[in-house]
């Protein structure tokens, strides 16, 4: 059976992730920092998982419970990079799903982006989170589950 993990720290999808995981008859797990109240998200078959608060605590502790075939939704591209090295899935919260032939691209431009900013650059954030986001979201999830992680 697929597990989808969510990276509940500040994730906009977690109650459309929830319920197109357990329609397509997923098991869901949240992990989130202990800072994170996940309370309000556990009800049968969702299982919460608080981890200290630090620096990439969550992110590890989905990382050591993924299996192959599981999913993971996550805004971090090294997360996305870890899952599809153990053979698992990973989406955005705006629907992008992760690829094993093209993460590596992506992580070059994250470190660029970083180098950029510690020397004094600006990149620009993230657009607005809209409905067409949640909605993209919710059909990519729908496909992953449904076709498995390429």
């Amino acid at each position: 059976m697929t597990t989808v993990f969510i990276d509940a720290d500040a994730c906009p999808v977690t109650r459309e992730a929830i319920q197109t995981s357990r329609a397509q008859g997923a098991s869901v797990v949240l992990i989130a920092d202990s800072n994170t109240n996940l309370a309000k998200y556990v009800r049968s078959g969702v299982e919460a998982i608080n981890v200290t608060p630090g620096p990439d605590s969550a992110d590890f502790a989905i990382v050591q419970r993924l299996q192959p075939r599981d999913i993971v939704v996550t805004q971090d591209i090294g997360v996305a990079a870890m899952a599809l090295g153990r053979g698992a899935g990973a989406i955005s919260p705006r629907g992008r799903i992760f690829y094993m032939a093209t993460i590596d691209a992506e992580l070059e431009v994250r470190h660029a982006e970083k180098r950029h900013r510690r020397q004094g650059g600006r990149t620009s954030g993230p657009s607005a989170f809209t409905e067409e986001d949640r909605e993209h979201f919710v059909h990519s999830l729908e496909r992953l589950l449904r076709e498995g992680p390429r």
